[in-house]
């Protein structure tokens, strides 16, 4: 199958899942732990039970991938559980402000690629940073944060895990 219609495939499948949270119990909630062990986030038992346990590794991967993290599975979540990467995030140049450019900030902080506080504006710092962690990264150094930087920038929080 190609990858337009895999990924049409999932998006779709998506669609239909309910929303789980502390106390959900049954298949949905097996196959979202199934997600999150596979994702690193999750090392309990598979038994179809949202525990503590659970929920807490919900806010872990919420964490990593950029959403509200506030242990329930809504849609963006069971989206970012397939994908594997952040969802829904906006692209981000310099001159932009606002609440995801604080978020931009404090990721780039944990990459050593900010060392200033987070004010939320996109400026000459913030540019160089993401044009450093792009350079290591392998990316195109633009400065401009979409999908891939983004993704980039989830998959160096996951692997802070334990420290």
């Amino acid at each position: 199958m190609p990858a337009t219609q895999s990924n049409q495939s999932t998006a779709t499948a998506q669609l239909s899942k309910p929303i789980l949270r502390l106390g959900s119990k049954g298949t949905a909630v097996t196959e979202l732990q199934k997600l999150l062990t596979a994702r690193n986030a999750y090392y309990g038992a598979i038994d179809g039970i949202f525990n503590e346990e659970v929920e807490y590794a919900v806010i872990l991967f919420q964490n990593w991938v950029f959403l509200k993290e506030d242990g329930i599975v809504g849609q963006l979540t069971w989206q970012s559980l397939y994908t594997g990467a952040p969802v829904n995030m906006p692209v981000l140049k310099r001159g932009m402000q606002g609440k995801a450019v604080v978020t931009l900030q404090n990721a780039l902080a944990l990459t050593g690629n900010f060392q200033q506080e987070a004010n939320g504006i996109f400026g000459p710092v913030t540019e160089a940073g993401v044009k450093s962690f792009q350079r290591r990264s392998g990316l195109v150094a633009d400065g401009i944060v979409g999908e891939k930087t983004w993704y980039g920038l989830s998959k160096f929080k996951s692997t802070l895990v334990g420290c």
